[in-house]
């Protein structure tokens, strides 16, 4: 049987535009053969929902998307994340559609509560697995988190699971795809089944998520490796519950990824929020220069507008060197004297500055 990642960019808070965007994959990857689509945590709402989740009309409003996207699927089983209310406590939750309906629900058991994640606010943490047979291979379902510690791949597999499903939501860091084949090595280590991992793509506010889904079969191979900082429907082949040796693109150097995640975390700020682009100081130093190629790269020269604002303290060279660069990117441009007003600060400030020698504080006015 064949097996889709649906590696997506979702916007939070976009009930109706996520579920179609699961559709329009849905769809693809059926054309492809798929029987089961994956995708990531909280896929139907985004993530992270935040405050949103302490209003049960969000709750109502995602359980109303979830029928409907159920309705609108083609032939073939979805497993969708998404906030979950049950019996007045709130769950993250993922789901499993098929044939019109909500088959199966599943409840996250491990809640992160440090650096970026706070889910104990929102959440109760599940206990219970939930595992379905799909074309006579038994799937498990985890969260995220879960398969950072032992216990819910443990649960899914004594359910009696073969190959287990992990939706996620991780955010990107320097190494941190080594960081998850080491932690799913583990996971495969204890139970002995096949993990297929995957990941959100996109940014949202300070969170930039880098997608990099993968596939390990039950020795801790990494069989499929899909690509990092965009959207991919991945495809995965499953002979005898095993894992077919498919698609693996190069994990991007050090470099490369940190350049990619502020391209991306700079393109979806704006981009999610409506902005119409940017508007950037330059110095002439490497800094603004870092910036300029970042907003460039990430939006395009029509939508960034950079400004000199040379003062007494501007070196010609830095003057020079701005202009180079708008130049060379195709950025418009212009420069703004602020010596009248550099002046007439000085001035309003000489009183106290009496008697003192000038040195930096100058400069920095």
């Amino acid at each position: 049987m064949k097996i889709a990642i649906a590696q997506i960019n979702c916007l939070l808070g976009d009930l109706d535009g996520n579920a179609a965007k699961i559709v329009e994959y849905a769809r693809r990857a059926s054309a492809e053969g798929a029987s089961l689509l994956l995708t990531p945590e909280l896929s139907l709402c985004g993530y992270p929902p935040e405050d949103l989740l302490l209003r049960d009309g969000f709750y109502h409003a995602c359980q109303q998307a979830l029928h409907k996207l159920a309705q609108q699927l083609p032939d073939i089983t979805v497993v969708v994340g998404h906030p979950h209310q049950q019996g007045g406590e709130h769950f993250n939750a993922a789901s499993v559609l098929q044939g019109g309906n909500i088959v199966a629900t599943y409840h996250k058991h491990e809640l992160p509560n440090h650096s970026v994640f706070d889910e104990v606010r929102y959440f109760v943490r599940g206990s219970l697995p939930c595992v379905f047979e799909l074309e006579g291979i038994r799937f498990g379902i985890n969260i995220c988190a879960d398969v950072w510690e032992a216990p819910a791949a443990q649960c899914a597999r004594d359910a009696g699971a073969q190959v287990l499903l992990v939706l996620n939501a991780s955010p990107y860091h320097i190494a941190k795809v080594d960081s998850r084949h080491g932690v799913v090595r583990e996971r495969i280590k204890d139970t002995g089944m096949p993990v297929i991992y995957a990941n959100l793509v996109g940014g949202q506010d300070e969170l930039v998520f880098d997608g990099t889904s993968f596939v390990m079969d039950g020795a801790g191979n990494v069989t499929h490796q899909f690509s990092a900082f965009e959207e991919r429907l991945g495809m995965v082949e499953l002979r005898d519950g095993s894992p077919v040796p498919g698609e693996q693109v190069d994990v991007l150097r050090e470099e490369a990824s940190i350049y990619k995640a502020l391209c991306l975390g700079v393109h979806d700020y704006i981009t999610k929020n409506r902005f119409p682009g940017v508007l950037l100081g330059l110095s002439g130093g490497i800094d603004s220069a870092l910036t300029l190629a970042v907003a460039v790269d990430a939006l395009g020269a029509d939508k960034v507008r950079a400004v000199m604002m040379p003062s007494p303290y501007t070196a010609q060279i830095s003057i020079d060197d701005s202009r180079e660069m708008v130049e060379l990117l195709g950025v418009p441009y212009e420069e703004l004297d602020i010596v009248p007003t550099f002046d007439a600060l000085r001035d309003t400030l000489a009183p106290l500055f009496k008697g003192l020698p000038v040195d930096t504080t100058e400069e920095n006015l």
